[in-house]
């Protein structure tokens, strides 16, 4: 619950407060919430993540501080300090093309060693070396998960569990056969379900619009009435939605 999929950025803090609110109502205890409450402002992460947890969410998501591109020592303290705000479990997110900055391997080692509640990796950097470092710098239990559709067959075989995923929006039981077909050994399977999926992820990924631009158009395609986005992002362009179109058809969607 808003993270960037969910227009965090254009939210108000009442608004995320009243988002957690309707959406921990929803699911009455049939899943698990977490909540995105990072910014580049610690003190306003501090502020919400205390928030949250009173209403009584299950984790914390927290992006990489955007804009002000903080030292590893500046992240770190940042985390540990968000973290510590709270006894839930804590996700990082680490996207260095929104972000602006990285957050290094050794970084993640030392949050995971000293901060007993970061529990979490969505690890987005696309770099497929970064995966195994960031498994190899945390202990065993700890939950590596991709950040990019695109990438998660490579994060499963760095040691990952999973996705915190666009397109499973959209597709969200197709993608859990794939990761299951590929923790389970049945790789061929695998491949298969990911090639299959691989169009809808580039048509909800075009370079004309970011995300959650097509996302959202595709939830409304598929009659979810989600509506529209926030300025300053704008609706798709009619290029996009004619290969989004064509994505879901081909997918059985529509």
């Amino acid at each position: 619950v808003a993270g960037t999929t969910g227009e965090s950025p254009t939210l108000t803090h009442d608004e995320k407060l009243q988002l957690t609110r309707v959406v921990k109502d929803a699911v009455a205890g049939r899943a698990k919430v977490l909540v995105g409450t990072g910014s580049n402002a610690t003190r306003a992460s501090v502020e919400l993540t205390r928030e949250v947890t009173e209403l009584g969410v299950d984790g914390i998501m927290l992006v990489c501080p955007y804009y002000n591109k903080p030292s590893q020592e500046g992240l770190f303290q940042h985390f540990a300090t968000v973290a510590r705000a709270t006894h839930l479990p804590v996700m990082v997110y680490n996207i260095e093309s929104r972000t602006a900055r990285n957050i290094e391997p050794e970084t993640i080692h030392r949050l995971a060693d000293e901060v007993p509640n970061f529990r979490a990796l969505k690890e987005a950097s696309a770099k497929i070396t970064q995966f195994a470092a960031m498994r190899l710098a945390t202990p065993s239990d700890f939950h590596l998960y991709s950040g990019n559709d695109s990438d998660t067959p490579a994060v499963l075989c760095a040691g990952g569990c999973g996705v915190v995923s666009v397109a499973g929006h959209v597709a969200g039981d197709e993608i859990r056969e794939m990761i299951l077909a590929f923790l389970a050994g049945q790789f061929q399977r695998g491949v298969e379900l990911y090639l299959r999926l691989e169009p809808l992820v580039d048509a909800l990924f075009p370079a004309s619009a970011p995300n959650p631009v097509v996302v959202k158009e595709a939830l409304n395609l598929l009659g979810h009435g989600v509506g529209g986005v926030r300025l300053p992002l704008v609706g798709i362009d009619a290029r996009a939605r004619e290969a989004l179109v064509a994505a879901l058809q081909r997918l059985g969607k529509l």
